[in-house]
């Protein structure tokens, strides 16, 4: 297990499939950064608490939509131009270059406000992730739920 929040999104995505179910839950509009803590939060023990829930949002909301989705709509809406014109391409991935160190941040934060948040080993499985997605939108709770499957399952 890894200890850091950034070690563990980092692995977790390059395992199989992952990256595949994170990107159809970033295009349903779901925090992928949000649902990759509550996996880390979930490999660690800690419970769920409503409070805990509202606190990780309040950090991840405004950081989502005032720093993150500006920098990931601009490098998407570049994606056909970039193809020829090599000056953009070179600006399109400084900018996506930007919007990982953005969610890099973002992770810094999460973990920082739950880092003291007690683990509760032997109390069972936290659904985390059901819960941050039920939180986000009904229709997360499948995806969040094959996340979860790809991440334990290696």
């Amino acid at each position: 297990m890894c200890a850091d929040l950034w070690s563990f999104a980092l692995s977790t995505y390059a395992r199989p499939g992952v990256e595949a179910a994170c990107l159809r839950l970033q295009e349903q509009g779901a925090d992928v950064c949000l649902l990759l803590c509550g996996a880390w939060l979930e490999q660690r023990g800690v419970a769920v608490r409503t409070e805990r829930i509202e606190a990780l949002k309040q950090i991840a909301g405004p950081w989502q939509t005032q720093v993150v989705k500006p920098l990931r709509q601009m490098r998407v809406q570049w994606r056909a131009l970039s193809q020829q014109d090599e000056p953009l391409a070179s600006l399109r991935e400084r900018v996506k270059a930007l919007e990982l160190e953005a969610e890099r941040e973002l992770l810094a934060r999460l973990e920082a406000l739950s880092q003291e948040w007690p683990t509760e080993g032997g109390t069972g499985h936290q659904p985390w992730l059901e819960r941050l997605a039920a939180e986000d939108t009904a229709n997360l709770d499948h995806d969040a739920l094959q996340l979860r499957a790809v991440v334990t399952s290696t």
